[in-house]
């Protein structure tokens, strides 16, 4: 009888997609009523469009788009290709009406070929934005320049007891965490960078079992088993029994000791986080971790860095809405701004990750993000350079950013056309 919504993320999952087809709550009714909405989570207008258009051949509408910032966003991070998040949500607010009468037509057509109800009117679809929003003003600019029909804060939250079942141990760290505290790690078995909290618990107990020699997790949930590698049966690559296998592996391939330890440290970095994100709220409410042991595992979006004090509802409720200033910090970068240096660093390490083995292939991802990237940059310069009353406390300081963010993308690019050169001759 649950009137609800359901969240997708993480691309498209065409079995998930199929397999709800089964449900009859997913489907629009005569008066176009839908007991059961979808909610997707994409990362740019093209996403939006080809999971829209998947859905609505099976006669399933998507009743919103969540656009997330694809890196400065808490847990798994789904980086772009260079888009950034002020173009992406431009392009959304000019091409609305168009994505919502497209994929009706699809719909239509589909229900009409499976004999189902037809809506007697154009559904209509949700924009809503989220990803580093940080104070009143980037909140509501959201709401008023890109029309967006909300905005969603995440991060902030885990600071807030009455909202969210963090230990104190760990909601402590959080508020004592700056920026280098806050990183996008390799830590997830599922292989997708995953932004998290330095020296938290989990991976204080994952380093004490590699101390011991018994690096890896017993795995007693086993809801992330998906690696097939060595067994029949899909393990977990942050299991014990997948480590062993891996480090006996690595044995036998007679490495230099640098080489050795770099492949060593990726296989032991992997943390089993489907107990650690859980194990918060059984130490908050006071329940048997027995069988999970009492690692945590956090993930706060770098955002985090600016929030430094345990707040009650109220209090971030006053926040969001302009009648109360959390924010102690006189530093913190416009959510655009601090998008954007997170997604050079990233072009950074990804050239740096490709540097010894540079192909044709490597050199075309980075200079098509490169180049992405530089047309966010122009898109933000021309955006705040026209902005009147907006901003106006931090504009100067936005301006600057985006030239020194300018100027490193412009070297970044240098070296890799440079690194070219020398693969060429």
């Amino acid at each position: 009888d649950l009137v609800s919504s359901i969240v997708f993320s993480a691309g498209i999952n065409p079995k998930l997609y199929s397999y709800i087809t089964q449900f009859e709550d997913f489907y629009p009714d005569e008066n176009g009523f839908i007991k059961k909405k979808i909610i997707l989570k994409v990362s740019d207008y093209r996403s939006a469009q080809i999971q829209g258009n998947f859905l609505a051949k099976k006669g399933l509408w998507v009743s919103e788009y969540r656009i997330e910032s694809g890196l400065n966003c808490g847990g798994h991070a789904f980086a772009t290709d260079g888009y950034l998040m002020g173009p992406i949500l431009a392009e959304f607010r000019d091409r609305r009406k168009e994505l919502n009468q497209t994929l009706h037509s699809v719909l239509v057509n589909s229900l009409s070929e499976k004999n189902r109800s037809i809506p007697p009117n154009e559904l209509p679809i949700k924009i809503t934005a989220q990803g580093g929003v940080g104070t009143a003003e980037e909140h509501q600019f959201l709401l008023d320049h890109y029309k967006v029909d909300s905005v969603g804060w995440g991060t902030p939250f885990l600071l807030v007891p009455e909202v969210t079942n963090v230990d104190d141990n760990t909601r402590n760290k959080l508020t004592k965490a700056k920026e280098e505290d806050l990183y996008l790690s390799s830590i997830s078995p599922l292989g997708v960078p995953f932004n998290t909290l330095k020296g938290n618990t989990k991976d204080d107990e994952r380093l004490e079992n590699i101390a011991k020699g018994r690096p890896g997790s017993s795995c007693p949930k086993k809801y992330l088993v998906s690696n097939k590698e060595f067994t029949e049966r899909s393990i977990c690559s942050a299991s014990r029994q997948y480590q062993n296998l891996k480090l006996k592996e690595l044995e036998d391939k007679n490495l230099s000791t640098t080489e050795y330890q770099e492949q060593y440290e990726k296989i032991v970095d992997k943390s089993c986080i489907c107990v650690g994100l859980g194990t918060s709220s059984l130490l908050t409410n006071n329940l048997e971790t027995k069988v999970e042991g009492s690692g945590v595992s956090i993930c706060p979006g770098p955002n985090m860095a600016y929030f430094s004090k345990i707040m009650s509802l109220k209090e971030i409720t006053d926040h969001i809405y302009g009648r109360l200033n959390v924010i102690t910090r006189t530093d913190r970068p416009n959510m655009f701004i601090k998008e954007l240096k997170i997604y050079l660093e990233f072009l950074k390490n990804k050239l740096d990750e490709f540097k010894e083995n540079m192909n044709d292939k490597h050199e075309k991802y980075l200079l098509n993000f490169a180049d992405n990237l530089k047309e966010g940059i122009n898109y933000y310069d021309d955006l705040f350079s026209q902005l009147k009353d907006k901003f106006e406390d931090t504009k100067a300081n936005i301006i600057k950013d985006l030239e020194i963010c300018k100027s490193y993308l412009h070297h970044i690019k240098l070296e890799i056309e440079n690194l070219s050169l020398v693969q060429i001759s």
